[in-house]
């Protein structure tokens, strides 16, 4: 029998950067937390950090399941949900934050790098949020946070197929939040700005730096800067804040 004394939060991307630090700070002991991993690169690297999320999450008191998912694909997306509620026979919170990044100039961007970018970022969201909102409407209950990103609202050279991602994902946000609210659903993005994560920390010092010098708290942003809102957004302090973008950004976007 499922185990619906906990309530339940689905994370996608949840090895890493903003991922985990995203399952640490929901975890706690009346929540259990799943997340996905995947890297067809490094398989064993990204298995090695998912436990490092598990073992992050239990010494922050709570439960953590991570699975091996490849969110690109709907049959894997499938999987993972019904063990979701297999075990839990519920799903609380979803938070669609699995992203990669292939930029290239547009006129150099080639199509199999947009298909897959667009894949995970934004179709994949679209198929969990379909999966969970299922759940949620019977439940009369739910919080949604989409994963998006400023370079979505300003645009980014370089990064065509990105930036069409996290724009898309803000608008799935805005009409997924105006059918679900009927049924107590709110859906939210929040749009981060510079953070620290592994995506980052690989660009060129002269990039860092131009886009250090846009942020007016002059500084990077932390992966537990954007947890925080996450926690802020699906909390009973939220309740009536639906449709919306929150961006963590020190500033950038003024």
């Amino acid at each position: 029998m499922p185990d619906q004394e906990k309530s339940t939060v689905v994370v996608t991307g949840g090895s890493r950067g903003i991922g985990r630090a995203i399952c640490i700070a929901l975890a706690g002991p009346k929540t259990r937390i799943f997340f996905n991993y995947f890297s067809p690169v490094d398989p064993e690297g990204e298995a090695a950090a998912a436990a490092e999320t598990i073992k992050a999450v239990a010494a922050a008191g709570g439960e953590a399941v991570g699975m091996n998912v490849d969110v690109a694909s709907a049959e894997e997306i499938q999987r993972f949900f019904e063990e979701v509620l297999k075990v839990s026979g519920r799903i609380d919170v979803l938070i669609n934050n699995a992203g990669i990044t292939k930029d290239a100039l547009l006129v150099r961007m080639k199509e199999p790098d947009w298909d897959l970018v667009l894949d995970i970022n934004l179709k994949a969201a679209f198929r969990c949020t379909q999966m969970a909102a299922r759940t949620m409407m019977k439940q009369r209950s739910g919080r949604i946070v989409n994963m998006a990103s400023i370079v979505g609202v300003i645009g980014n050279a370089g990064q065509a197929n990105y930036v069409a991602s996290k724009a898309g994902l803000i608008g799935l946000t805005k009409t997924a939040a105006k059918e679900l609210a009927p049924r107590g659903i709110t859906v939210n993005a929040i749009a981060p700005g510079f953070i620290e994560t592994d995506m980052t920390a690989s660009l060129p010092e002269s990039v860092r730096e131009a886009m250090l010098s846009q942020v007016p708290l002059g500084r990077p942003g932390k992966p537990e800067d954007v947890a925080a809102a996450v926690v802020f957004l699906v909390s009973e302090a939220a309740a009536y804040i639906t449709g919306q973008v929150l961006h963590v950004s020190g500033g950038m976007y003024i």
